[in-house]
């Protein structure tokens, strides 16, 4: 089975962040997962089809009939050991919840919020919800996460160039697999989250002084935020996700995103416009060739 074409950009949270004590169901699922992160797009694949071939059909995955989560979203859940982060994290282990039924909710609303009219009466005849009603639904399953944001954020067909600053380009995990259809296949950076925040704050402030506060300073400022609703003694993880399926071999193993946009930090700093141009024509060039897939899908 195809992987969506998804990257992910994930925060591992220790174990006893979740309660004091975590609940039964979540321990035992850490202890027990066999859930690995090349996994985790399939599975989240399955729950979606699944909500469409329930009778009645569901709203959202890994929901009950009647709106309730269903038992899955307390025990899908990715896990590390702080020996295999870079830098100081844990105490261990270290969790990252799904929440696919929340990530869905979050869409689903912002959906709602910029459809034109007609497809989202289209959707609803489909559902047989209405705006109103899917919202209610929506913010009522936003509103069981036991914390104010999600632990994974995603992008389709392309991975934000400003996410690179967060990781450190040397820690590059690579595992090519037999073939691009592999479940192994991956490719990853894992950075502790003191790194991750001290990196982006950085590298927000040094692109909004040089380049304003529009386009990657934005996103950056939003990673930013984002990564203070966690515990300090987290994980971060920036993962190609499907999107490695796209790539060849030769491509992923020549990869260098993430030294590219370090060097283009380091162009701001020295005042290079020269350089910072080449290298980001190069960048630009790379991920729209990537991106230029979804056309062709």
């Amino acid at each position: 089975m195809l992987r969506p074409f998804v990257a992910y950009l994930r925060v591992y949270e220790p174990l006893s962040t979740f309660g004091d004590p975590p609940p039964g169901p979540l321990v035992k699922a850490v202890k027990d997962t066999r859930l690995t992160s090349g996994m985790a797009g399939e599975r989240e694949h399955t729950m979606w089809i699944k909500s469409q071939v329930s009778t009645p059909v569901r709203l959202l995955p890994a929901e009950l009939a009647n709106g309730r989560a269903a038992p899955s979203t307390a025990t899908d859940v990715l896990v590390l050991d702080p020996a295999e982060v870079p830098g100081e994290t844990g105490p261990g282990p270290l969790v990252c919840p799904l929440e696919l039924r929340a990530r869905s909710a979050a869409a689903l609303i912002s959906f709602l919020d910029d459809a034109p009219p007609a497809l989202r009466s289209a959707v609803g005849t489909a559902t047989g919800f209405t705006p109103d009603k899917a919202r209610s639904r929506a913010g009522a399953a936003l509103g069981n996460l036991p914390k104010s944001a999600v632990h994974m954020l995603t992008t389709t067909w392309t991975v934000p160039l400003p996410w690179f600053a967060l990781v450190d380009p040397d820690q590059r995990r690579l595992e090519l697999g037999d073939g691009q259809d592999d479940p192994r296949r991956e490719m990853s950076w894992r950075v502790a989250m003191r790194d991750a925040r001290r990196r982006v704050t950085e590298a927000r402030e040094l692109v909004g002084r040089t380049l304003g506060e529009s386009g990657p300073a934005r996103i950056l400022t939003e990673t930013e935020r984002w990564l203070t609703n966690f515990d300090p003694g987290s994980a971060v993880e920036l993962d190609y996700g499907g999107l490695v399926q796209l790539i060849t071999d030769a491509d992923l193993e020549s990869d260098t995103s993430a030294e590219e946009v370090h060097s283009i930090l380091a162009a701001l700093r020295s005042g290079n416009i020269e350089r910072l141009a080449e290298l980001f024509d190069e960048l630009r060039g790379y991920w729209n060739t990537i991106a230029a897939r979804e056309h062709a899908n």
